[in-house]
């Protein structure tokens, strides 16, 4: 059984309002919790042009589960 639930649409638009990108250091520090979230115990970061361009995090996470990807 996944580990994903469907949240309700007060709390998915309050997230929503939430999302504004201030700084790319809030990306970043989104990312790598995720990567931690995922029980990741190695994480590589990559800017370009200091992260204006792309922002790429790899780690070796467990990732999301075959049934969770329909609810997701």
């Amino acid at each position: 059984m996944g580990r994903i639930k469907v949240m309700d649409e007060i709390l998915a638009n309050k997230i929503a309002a939430g999302e504004v990108v201030e700084r790319i250091s809030s990306v970043v520090k989104e990312l790598v919790e995720n990567s931690i979230d995922a029980h990741s115990n190695e994480i590589k970061v990559e800017l370009t042009a200091a992260g204006t361009k792309e922002i790429k995090v790899t780690d070796n996470g467990k990732g999301i589960a075959q049934d969770d990807l329909e609810i997701a």
